[in-house]
């Protein structure tokens, strides 16, 4: 059950990655699953062009209009897990955010012990957007490490470096200042891969013991509090993502054009 003309719409697991409810892979899961019905047809397969003007429905509940993108910065207290669902019950951030926020998904990841800036957004195309290496958004930690720290190690990262087989990008890494047996680093990337900073670190001789986000992009920490919430405004996103944002807006207005 394939439509033809992509152009007519869009791929069924990008419009509820879109909506927000979940990421694509997650899309495809339900689908495969039985949950997903397109103008009250179950679908069975992801490969599924749906119409700008279908009602899609999740679980028998059909999805809310689409609203235009909005971001959020997050400040992320260590202990929370990016995640919707943990199977093992520990606390996630979607449990500590506040009920009055639209449903967001969260741009990329911070683990357990990490803390710092989290990006959320209500549209899981311009998440995907950002999560990407080729959008070039530069992330800023700040890290507290045990350990003696090499400056000519450090400095060696600017050029990657290849651990077990797995190959990671340039890293700017400046000490700042030594604390007893700990050093405090910045570190700046731009690719964020799984554990990146910790395991880089960890093969320079330092083992990570804190670990804050502090920029993601043009996008700061500030001086947001620890769990806090905060909108960016509607004006600053269309700065900052341009024909991005006009884009994921004009398929807002055309889809409540064709609706109307």
């Amino acid at each position: 059950m394939v439509q033809e003309k992509e152009d007519s719409g869009e791929r069924i697991a990008k419009r509820l990655a879109r909506a927000g409810l979940c990421s694509r892979r997650e899309a495809e899961r339900w689908i495969r699953e039985g949950r997903v019905a397109v103008d009250g047809q179950v679908l069975t397969t992801p490969a599924f062009v749906v119409a700008n003007d279908s009602l899609v429905a999740v679980d028998g509940k059909v999805l809310a209009e689409p609203e235009p993108p909005r971001l959020f910065r997050y400040h992320k207290p260590a202990g929370l897990l990016t995640t919707t669902r943990d199977p093992q019950g520990r606390p996630t951030i979607f449990e500590k955010l506040p009920r009055e926020l639209p449903r967001l998904i969260a741009v990329g990841r911070l683990d357990l012990a990490s803390e710092g800036l989290l990006l959320l957004t209500n549209d899981g195309e311009l998440a995907r957007h950002l999560e990407l290496p080729s959008t070039g958004w530069l992330r800023r930690y700040r890290v507290r490490a045990r350990g003696t720290a090499d400056e000519g190690r450090l400095k060696a990262l600017a050029r990657g470096v290849d651990i077990d087989g797995v190959a990671y990008g340039p890293i700017g890494a400046t000490l700042d200042r030594v604390q007893g047996a700990n050093v405090w680093l910045t570190l700046a990337l731009r690719e964020g891969k799984n554990r990146e900073v910790r395991r880089v670190l960890e093969h320079v001789g330092l083992a990570v013991n804190r670990l804050i986000r502090i920029a993601y992009g043009p996008f700061q920490l500030g001086e947001l509090a620890r769990g806090a919430v905060l909108e960016v405004p509607r004006r600053v996103l269309r700065d900052q993502l341009g024909a991005l944002y006009k884009k994921l807006a004009g398929k807002v207005e055309r889809h409540a054009h064709r609706r109307g």
